[in-house]
């Protein structure tokens, strides 16, 4: 019979094999172990979101320091997907309170200039208003909900993605898409 050290048998279990360990003794060790499995990834993240390595360093210590406090709470299933959905959580938060919005691809001049975004300021013309308010109403849900969080509301993608539950690349495309059919049915509705 081999007898093994705690580090040893520690790098011998699986991701799931830890967590059950750690329910079991409450042994932060086993958090520990496991956490540093997958730093490379958590900072990359982190980088790929905060765009700052400083940053992103600190991020990696403070979802350490919170996990290793609650991590007996959840409830999960494959730690690898439940971890990289608590750190674009995190990113999202800090890019939240620091009012930054997540970069984006974008043509922006495209976007900055595009005569539709005249008509979300705070125009008096009670004619255009109507003709805005009557184009909103017949986009899609998605495309006018997030128009309406995004100029309106003043939000962030971010902001949007947390409100709505809508991933990323679709808020983007809802913003695009909703503006292209506001421009045409605006257009549309000044000539007539």
């Amino acid at each position: 019979m081999q007898f093994f050290s705690l580090n040893n048998k520690k790098k011998e279990h699986s991701d799931e094999e830890l967590l059950s360990l750690l329910k079991n003794t409450g042994k932060a060790e086993y958090f520990q172990t496991l956490y540093e499995r997958y730093i490379p990834l958590i900072y990359g993240l982190c980088l790929k979101y905060l765009q700052n390595p400083e940053k992103s360093q600190d991020a990696v210590i403070d979802i350490y320091e919170n996990l290793s406090q609650r991590i007996q709470d959840y409830d999960i299933k494959i730690f690898k997907n439940w971890l990289y959905s608590v750190v674009k959580n995190h990113c999202f938060h800090i890019l939240r309170e620091n009012k930054k919005e997540i970069i984006v691809n974008f043509d922006s001049q495209l976007m900055e200039s595009d005569d539709t975004l005249a008509l979300f300021s705070e125009s008096k013309d009670e004619e255009k208003e109507n003709i805005l308010n009557g184009c909103m109403e017949k986009l899609p849900e998605p495309q006018r909900v997030s128009i309406e969080k995004f100029f309106y509301e003043d939000k962030s993608y971010a902001d949007i993605v947390d409100e709505t539950g809508f991933n990323l690349k679709s808020v983007k495309s809802y913003i695009q898409n909703g503006k292209r059919n506001l421009k045409i049915c605006i257009e549309k509705n000044l000539k007539e």
